[in-house]
């Protein structure tokens, strides 16, 4: 029997903290970092990364097998806590509660790493008040093949705008394609205030840059970087300033100044690059606390927009049925789009999307999608870069990649038919077949 690796016991502030399976390989696939090392790197820049989010419930996002494996997420804290880690009850749309961690020191945070958060999620609330955030999360999300450029472009309009609603905006790369930008408000609005104005935001920026910018939630409609204003709801959470994330040279969120956006590459902020620039650079982030602002002024604007017709736009899947929210559907599923007939007498959409791969690993939907476009690659030739979304899922304890093709631009007469997909591995399949059954069962007789 092999014998176990021993672990490190780390004194972070006066608190032991252990690191199990220190030399367990994290990274392996471009640089080399062990576990230890991810653990290592957030003490590095602990007085930043804890800054955003102490106070806040986390939801643990745990790569335990690594980077390259896929992560769970988990709301609720382990049974067992050291006794300096204080948990808060978190209600969700679901109507369920749980107890979420709330870290507040260095220690805290090296215990949550070795649990395998990579990724620190918190909530935009403070563990004082959990029904009033106080952060307007701005989420610039790039399309497939958009211009890293575009983001830029994006978040200084988006700059711009913040300025003229008196608010002040503190800008980071997400640390993957796109960026992120934090807003400290009061903590005066409900989380369906907050969604309400970041819409409103969203809706403004796309006017500003409409050839840059857009702010439709269904993929098949936008064009450009998407201002993700669902970010904002209960219970969505987004990866904080100088959280680790899952690529290959283990990139960074990274805080910036405004004058280092225009020109910024994300690619520059790394585990391995960032200690240097925290010890040597001020924290841009470090005067957030004081620059609180109302949201009164985008309020005012969701308002005029409202008047104007404009009414709420889609919430995630997972809420209820919001007051004024139109069809919850996309647009080429809606009923009453016009349909034409396929080769086998069902019906199809206008707008023709099809599902051409599925799969926890997104490498292998990426392969998947591949395979389809050299075996239709005819078809393949009339594709514009955003006819490919490619989107990432997530059930309730996993996550999973689905590549869908808009056919838009193919003629119809060589549009492919859909197959099942390639790979498919929809870990939610098995659950939504079975709720399906069981919803379809009549009730049985009394007596």
């Amino acid at each position: 029997m092999a014998k176990e690796e021993a672990a490190e016991v780390l004194s972070v502030n006066g608190r032991e903290v252990r690191v199990t399976h220190p030399d367990k390989p994290y990274f392996t696939r471009g640089v080399k970092l062990s576990k230890l090392e991810i653990v290592q790197y957030y003490l590095s820049v602990a007085e930043g990364a804890v800054a955003g989010i102490r106070d806040r419930p986390v939801v643990l996002k745990r790569f335990v097998d690594g980077a390259e494996a896929e992560p769970f997420y988990q709301k609720r804290a382990p049974s067992k806590l050291p006794p300096w880690l204080r948990t808060v009850t978190l209600s969700f749309p679901s109507g369920r509660t749980a107890e979420e961690i709330v870290v507040d020191d260095p220690a805290g945070l090296a215990w949550i790493v070795n649990l395998g958060c990579l990724e620190l999620h918190p909530h935009a609330v403070r563990a004082m008040d959990l029904d009033h955030p106080d952060e307007l999360r701005i989420d610039l999300d790039p399309g497939p093949g958009v211009a890293w450029d575009d983001v830029r472009r994006v978040a200084v309009e988006a700059q711009h705008l913040l300025e003229e609603l008196g608010l002040r905006g503190w800008p980071k790369t997400s640390g993957s394609r796109g960026m992120h930008i934090n807003v400290r408000i009061q903590q005066r609005w409900t989380f369906t205030e907050v969604r309400r104005a970041a819409l409103a935001f969203s809706r403004e920026v796309e006017r500003r840059a409409p050839t840059l910018a857009t702010s439709k939630w269904w993929k098949e409609e936008r064009r450009g970087v998407f201002l993700d204003y669902n970010q904002n709801a209960k219970d969505r959470t987004t990866c904080s300033a100088y959280s680790v994330r899952p690529l290959p040279d283990a990139r960074v969120s990274t805080p910036l100044t405004w004058g280092e956006v225009p020109d910024c590459e994300p690619a520059d902020f790394t585990v391995l690059t960032m200690p240097a620039r925290f010890a040597t650079v001020d924290d841009p982030f470090a005067g957030m606390e004081s620059a609180v602002g109302s949201l009164d002024q985008l309020l005012d604007l969701a308002a005029r927009d409202e008047a104007a017709g404009l009414g709420d736009a889609p919430w995630p899947p997972h809420f209820q049925k919001m007051e004024g929210e139109g069809k919850r559907v996309a647009p080429s599923r809606a009923k009453g789009v016009a349909k034409t007939k396929t080769a086998t007498g069902g019906r199809q959409p206008k707008m023709p999307l099809i599902t051409v791969a599925n799969s926890p690993d997104k490498q292998a939907a990426v392969a998947g999608l591949e395979r389809w476009k050299a075996k239709y690659a005819e078809a393949s030739s009339h594709l514009a870069v955003d006819d490919v979304l490619v989107d990432s899922m997530r059930g309730r304890s996993s996550t999973w990649t689905r590549i869908r093709v808009n056919l838009r631009n193919v003629p119809e007469a060589i549009r492919p038919p859909q197959e099942t997909p390639d790979p498919d591995d929809d870990p939610t399949r098995e659950w939504r077949e079975w709720r399906g059954r069981a919803k379809a069962k009549p009730p049985e007789a009394d007596g």
